[in-house]
């Protein structure tokens, strides 16, 4: 099922004239990785919704000094950033709308779709790649089934690592599952 201009805008109501600008390049997205099912979709808007401040943002808010989480330390080394202070965390800081993050996410996310995001991690900012970003991490945590069940708090926690901004979530989860007839 194509999700319309106006669903879109009736689920994130905070998008404005961005509804327009990723309601076919999510369609085409969530075709492509298989979230075909309108329990499956609004589980993913609704997600995709708050990742992105409801289509508003494709690219991770913060200072330096906040990034700086990403280019040394633990966290760094676990996203594949080198250990040395060289910007690689701000290079590789989260983009698209579920924010894909750190060197090692954007090696397998630009083989999946066939873009060269180690020398160009901005491709990701563009809305169909936002898009198909978004959709293939989806599939990559295996997140259909769990929309299936309607398991939100476990796709939350797949995406998010815990349940920070859950509230926010689930307002967006119910208003896509009311819009979509879920």
């Amino acid at each position: 099922m194509a999700l319309s201009i106006q669903q879109l805008q009736q689920i994130l109501p905070n998008a404005g004239p961005k509804a327009g600008v990723f309601a076919p390049v999510l369609n085409a997205a969530m075709g492509r990785f298989g979230i075909v099912t309108p329990a499956r979709q609004a589980a993913f808007i609704a997600q995709v919704g708050h990742e992105s401040g409801q289509l508003r943002f494709v690219r991770e808010l913060g200072s330096d000094s906040y990034l700086a989480k990403y280019d040394t330390g633990k966290l760094a080394t676990r996203l594949g950033n080198t250990p040395a202070a060289d910007g690689d965390g701000q290079k590789y800081r989260g983009r698209g709308l579920i924010q894909i993050t750190g060197l090692d996410n954007y090696r397998r996310c630009g083989e999946a779709l066939g873009l060269d995001l180690i020398n160009h991690p901005e491709l990701l900012e563009l809305p169909h790649h936002a898009a198909a970003s978004a959709a293939w991490f989806w599939q990559q945590k295996g997140l259909n089934p769990l929309a299936d069940r309607g398991d939100f708090a476990g796709i939350t926690r797949k995406i998010n690592g815990g349940l920070n901004g859950q509230a926010d979530r689930l307002v967006l989860w119910e208003r896509a599952r009311k819009v979509l007839s879920v």
